[in-house]
């Protein structure tokens, strides 16, 4: 096919597609002209970077050619409705089989059929319903597993994967196994340059996840995860996070389990904040209300447990605040992109991270080699970075506000390493470090307090460096348990209260 005939055909349709968009159909159907009926391709895409619409297109110059009808599959009732609507754009007929669709008898009136995979599966499995002349099924966030049990129903229909992250959720069943090729269309970062979606300002947070468990799926376990972050000092943490670089800006803040989402909720109620939580136990009527909500409040904050990580999309989204740790690379870029669409003068977003998940995974804009990913995935995921070696590698930076209060002091750098070094060199009792650390901050806090009671009320901003450096300590004397940090931390702050007696 020649670019003039591609663009020609462009500009007949409804929306417009861009370049970028336009070459990726050439190449996907370069593809479907050149391989058997039953070929399975797959294409990776950016989330925000226009997948149904690509895709919506695909379906209506297959019809047009092919003269055969087109099955769509997604995993949530909000993807139907929204790519049914896409599809509508493009002038392309289509029908949802939602579980109200018993039969078909008025399938000869569209050409295309968007369902769900649980109720298509239900439905093709009984042997009076046939959806006929099927020639190509396109699957929507082709990552999720659930899809592989429709396979067999259209083993003679050509079959295209969409997807942002051709990475398996189910590490035992790699998407290897069921596509045979993989085009990779533009990355975040080109698409960034090309004034397609937003850049990401990214803060990161030091939280300490040993404590955490790895279920069955290679993801951590809720359980966990509540246990850590429903903690007094990780809710402040994360209230503090929120006031020193988000305040007033609207937020989408994601948790992993609902108890979490539900202490987060009462943690911003209590300070004074416009916020509510959604979590998949809500009525569709409530889950419609909270998002109207969302939508319409400039300073909103919304608390979620993963419900909002596909089929949701808001782009006057300002902030993402990822309070939970992942090892899923897919999840990862699920949740920071619901923030990237470009929305009216804005071209920036934020994303504050409190699960160490930017140091596992890179920067969301840096290139991925998603090619080697899909071809040899467990040596991928045999190589994510543990939880000790995240933490060990972490470097601690004052925030900019705290750093203000130390103004009248003329360093405020402490590096535990070379201390320790020092201190063996010299001979010395290795805790000697945590006594010169303990008189580094001691030493600050005089200098830009007036009395005793402000420096004691100063402690307080400096418990995650207080934290860091006890961990830096712990690695270099080789001793990493809790109860030694625990101890630790409260014979630190103890003496470095009393070290202000006597000095003001």
């Amino acid at each position: 096919m020649s670019t003039d005939t591609i663009i020609s055909e462009e500009k007949s349709t409804k929306k417009r597609l861009y370049d970028y968009q336009i070459a990726d159909l050439k190449r996907i159907f370069e593809v479907m002209d050149n391989s058997d009926d039953d070929f399975n391709l797959l294409y990776q895409l950016p989330t925000g970077g226009g997948k149904t619409v690509i895709f919506s297109e695909i379906v209506r110059r297959y019809i047009e050619r092919h003269n055969k009808k087109v099955v769509i599959l997604t995993h949530r009732i909000e993807l139907c409705k929204q790519t049914s609507n896409v599809l509508s754009g493009f002038g392309v007929k289509n029908k949802i089989i939602n579980s109200k669709v018993k039969d078909l008898p008025d399938q000869d009136d569209y050409q295309c059929f968007v369902a769900m995979v649980e109720t298509l599966n239900n439905r093709l499995s009984e042997q009076d319903f046939e959806l006929k002349n099927v020639g190509l099924v396109i699957i929507d966030e082709a990552h999720y597993n659930s899809f592989r049990k429709l396979f067999k129903f259209f083993e003679h229909c050509f079959i295209l994967g969409v997807t942002a992250t051709p990475l398996s959720s189910n590490i035992k069943l790699p998407m290897k196994d069921n596509y045979q090729k993989l085009i990779v269309g533009d990355d975040i970062s080109t698409l960034i340059s090309n004034g397609f979606l937003a850049k990401a300002d990214l803060y990161n947070y030091d939280v300490g996840l040993t404590s955490l468990k790895v279920g069955i799926n290679g993801d951590y376990t809720v359980k966990s995860s509540e246990a850590l972050y429903t903690n007094s000092l990780m809710q402040t943490k994360l209230l503090s996070a929120y006031e020193e670089i988000s305040k007033g800006k609207k937020t989408l803040i994601f948790n992993n389990g609902i108890h979490t989402s539900r202490e987060v909720y009462y943690t911003f109620k209590k300070a004074g904040y416009d916020v509510r939580h959604l979590d998949n136990t809500a009525s569709k009527d409530e889950r419609k209300e909270t998002l109207q909500w969302f939508k319409k409040t400039p300073d909103a904050i919304l608390t979620s447990v993963s419900i909002l990580t596909t089929g949701f999309d808001e782009p006057s989204v300002e902030t993402i605040i990822l309070n939970r740790a992942t090892r899923s690379l897919t999840l990862y870029f699920q949740m920071i992109g619901r923030g990237s669409r470009i929305y009216k003068d804005r071209k920036k977003f934020t994303v504050v991270d409190l699960g160490n998940n930017i140091a596992r995974f890179g920067s969301w804009d840096q290139p991925v080699d998603w090619q080697h990913i899909f071809k040899y995935p467990d040596f991928y995921l045999e190589n994510i970075l543990d939880d000790e070696t995240l933490e060990r590698d972490f470097t601690y930076e004052m925030p900019d506000q705290l750093r203000k209060r130390f103004k009248k002091s003329e360093s405020l750098d402490f590096d535990v390493k070379a201390e320790y070094k020092d201190v063996l060199n010299s001979g010395k009792k290795s805790f000697t470090v945590i006594e010169r650390s303990i008189e580094q901050h001691s030493q600050i806090c005089i200098e830009n307090c007036e009395d005793v009671f402000e420096a004691r009320e100063l402690i307080k901003e400096l418990q995650d460096e207080i934290g860091y450096r006890i961990k830096q300590y712990c690695y270099c004397i080789m001793n990493s348990t809790q109860n030694y940090k625990d101890w630790l931390f409260e014979e630190y702050n103890r003496r470095l209260r009393i070290s202000f007696n006597g000095k003001f």
